[in-house]
């Protein structure tokens, strides 16, 4: 990221190139920003890194194989708990400190527009865009409608109910674009503030792995989406989507 000083007329102003470290601050403030800065790797990143490229994907397989991953998560040990503080407490501080820092920040993209300067830019608002898209799929997915939890089958149904319309369907489109760009860049922010990839070759090496993670994972989203919508509407009810398992079952 670049930054400029402004100094007085007559003076000769100085712009620097580089990337700025991690702010020290002081006391909570320091803290917080550490915190905020490692729950966007860890868990934040790591689940959203195993919802596209493993759960997700599944759907490629078709209704049953997205049943199975969902029943599997669903049952795990402590599952309400590991939710709770492995994914929806550290996504909602992760978020909403992510809104403060942005609030307090100074942007100047559009004063001092290098490369460096529009990506940060860009790493914000993909961040409110993946907040939002991120709490209407679980508000809709988990507390409307049919329990997945309880009722796996019923699953792909209720994913399909909302990629089948088009202005949802872009909507995920944009989150899940928004979602894989703040989490790939994330990753090079990180390693960069954090001191883990120094010097300049490294850091473009490095950047331009993330870069290519980003379309990985950009990629297998967009390729689980087309499966939902490609397939027959599958049913949005427990009876019915179980059902349908259990005549499939037998017919084999």
């Amino acid at each position: 990221m670049a930054s400029a000083s402004s100094t007085a007329p007559g003076v000769t102003q100085t712009v620097t190139h580089g990337f700025a470290p991690l702010r020290a601050g002081q006391g909570i403030s320091f803290l917080l920003r550490r915190l905020h800065s490692l729950t966007g790797i860890l868990p934040v990143g790591a689940f959203l890194f195993e919802h596209i490229l493993i759960s997700n994907s599944t759907a490629i397989s078709g209704p049953e194989a997205y049943a199975r991953q969902v029943s599997f998560l669903a049952n795990l040990p402590l599952v309400f708990f590991l939710e709770l503080f492995g994914i929806w407490v550290p996504i909602a501080f992760h978020g909403l400190y992510g809104f403060y820092i942005w609030y307090r920040g100074d942007g100047n993209s559009v004063a001092y527009p290098w490369t460096g300067n529009w990506m940060y830019t860009a790493q914000r608002w993909t961040g409110g865009i993946a907040f939002a898209y991120i709490f209407w799929h679980v508000w809709t997915m988990r507390f409307t409608g049919v329990d997945l939890h309880a009722s796996p089958m019923a699953s792909f149904g209720k994913v399909q109910h909302e990629v089948f319309q088009t202005p949802l369907f872009l909507f995920y489109v944009a989150g899940l674009i928004a979602a894989s760009w703040h989490f790939s860049y994330g990753i090079w922010l990180f390693s960069a503030k954090w001191g883990i990839v120094s010097g300049e070759k490294a850091r473009k090496r490095f950047l331009a792995l993330c870069l290519a993670l980003f379309f990985v994972l950009t990629g297998a989203g967009l390729a689980s989406l087309t499966s939902f919508r490609s397939r027959p509407q599958q049913p949005t009810e427990a009876g019915t989507a179980a059902m349908n398992h259990k005549s499939i079952t037998e017919s084999r």
